[in-house]
Order: structure tokens, then C-alpha cells, then sequence
């Protein structure tokens, strides 16, 4: 088994990911574990797929998985998860907002705390953002976690970080009973984590906002609908059969 998988959901990131592909090898290559590195391409119109082609070709622990379509940025982060084959298996954006060598902070608290999944965070230490998004996204941002705890009751501060580790076994359980397709994943993932009681916890990262986002106003009012949605669920029991 693979040391750690990274999973990169992409959607038309011909501009952005080249420089992300190349930081993340260049970080690999000062280690020793075993990667693989997982770009999930979401129907993209761009060239996207050529690019992460070339990178292929270049580099064999780089693979490509294609979306049957447009489907949604948690469509292709559970396709990658469940396609990882490594014993850790990191979500990352692909603007890599979250530098890759989080990973090892992520890794060693997942380790210390024995815990299943750890969710890299911008709220616990907001001093490790860099660069913030406008106050629109961030404020809006703020308030989504406050209506999230409230309707789920998770303890996180920031759910929303793309960058995130889960153990195999983790990955396997709560990614093969997501449902959720759109911006909303991370929440019912951490939600199916608190029912099947994997243990999660939350590490501060250093973040830098990096413009560019896919998320609209109707994907983000979606998202609030999508708490309700989670809530029952959870009520009715499907996350823990």
C-alpha cells in the first residue's frame, strides 16, 4: 500500500495547476514515503486534461481519473478517495491555497491524537493566513460554520478548508456513504465521521487565498439547503448503516 495518496479534484485548472503539480513533486522529492498523486479532472473545457497528461508521462505516480461530466467538486474528491490506494489520503485544492508541506503537520497530529481524519483549518490561528479572501466570502464563510454547528452540532471551526487528511479505512467508510455532490461534502463527510465514531480533529494551517474560485452565490446558497439536507440524513439513520 501507497504511503500517502493526494487527491486533487480539478475543473478547468489549465492556468493554476501546472505550478501545483510542480510544488508538490518538488516536496515529494525531499522525502522518502511512497506518494501517489490522484488529479480528478471534473469535465473540464479546458485543457486540463492534456496538461495532466504531460505530467503522466513525466512522472508514473501521477495519475488522471475523468468524471463522467461536469458532476460536482465532491463527485471527484469521492472518486479519488476511493480510487487512493495510500494508508493516508490528503484532499487538496488545486490553487494549493494550504502549502503541501501542511501535510506533515496534519500527519503528525493525526498520529499523536490517534485520530482518523484531520481537518486543516483557518479559523483555530487566523494569524497563519497570509493572504485573506474579500470580506464578502469570508464573512459569508464565518457565518455558514455558525448555522453548520448549530444544525449538525460538529465542533469544527472552519469545515470548509480544502485540505484535509483521512486515514484508509477512514477514507473507505464515510466516502462510500457520501451523497453529496456539490461544495457541501465536507460537512456530511465530517458528519458521517462523528456517526461512525472515527475520531477527527482540527489542526491550524497556514493559508493563502488564491483567486480564482468556482464557487457562485446559488452554489453557495445551495450549500445552506444542504445542512437541512445532512441533518435528516443523519436522523434517518443512512449514514449509520
Amino acid at each position: 500500500m501507497t504511503a500517502i495518496s493526494i487527491i486533487i479534484p480539478a475543473y478547468n485548472e489549465e492556468a493554476r495547476l501546472p505550478q501545483t503539480l510542480d510544488n508538490i513533486v518538488a516536496y515529494l522529492q525531499r522525502g522518502e514515503r511512497e506518494t501517489e498523486i490522484i488529479v480528478v479532472d471534473d469535465g473540464s473545457s479546458d485543457g486540463t486534461v492534456a496538461m495532466i497528461e504531460r505530467y503522466t508521462l513525466q512522472h508514473p505516480f501521477i495519475r488522471l481519473l475523468r468524471n463522467p461530466g461536469n458532476r460536482g467538486k465532491g463527485y471527484a474528491v469521492r472518486a479519488g478517495m476511493l480510487a487512493g490506494t495510500g494508508e493516508w489520503r490528503l484532499i487538496s485544492d488545486a490553487d494549493l491555497s494550504a502549502p503541501i508541506e501542511e501535510l506533515d503537520k496534519l500527519l503528525d497530529a493525526a498520529i499523536a491524537q490517534q485520530a482518523e481524519v484531520a481537518v486543516g483549518s483557518r479559523a483555530i490561528d487566523r494569524t497563519l493566513v497570509a493572504v485573506h479572501q474579500p470580506a464578502f466570502r469570508e464573512y459569508s464563510g464565518r457565518l455558514f460554520n455558525l448555522i453548520m454547528r448549530w444544525v449538525t452540532g460538529l465542533p469544527f471551526q472552519d469545515t470548509q478548508c480544502g485540505f484535509k487528511l483521512y486515514s484508509a479505512a477512514a477514507a473507505q467508510e464515510i466516502f462510500s456513504r457520501q451523497t453529496l455532490d456539490g461544495f457541501s461534502f465536507d460537512v456530511e463527510d465530517l458528519v458521517i465521521a462523528k456517526v461512525r465514531k472515527l475520531k477527527a480533529i482540527e489542526v491550524a494551517v497556514r493559508w493563502s487565498n488564491v483567486e480564482g474560485t468556482k464557487v457562485g452565490i446559488a452554489q453557495g446558497l445551495r450549500s445552506f439547503l444542504d445542512l437541512a439536507r445532512i441533518r435528516v440524513e443523519a436522523i434517518r439513520g443512512r449514514y449509520s448503516r
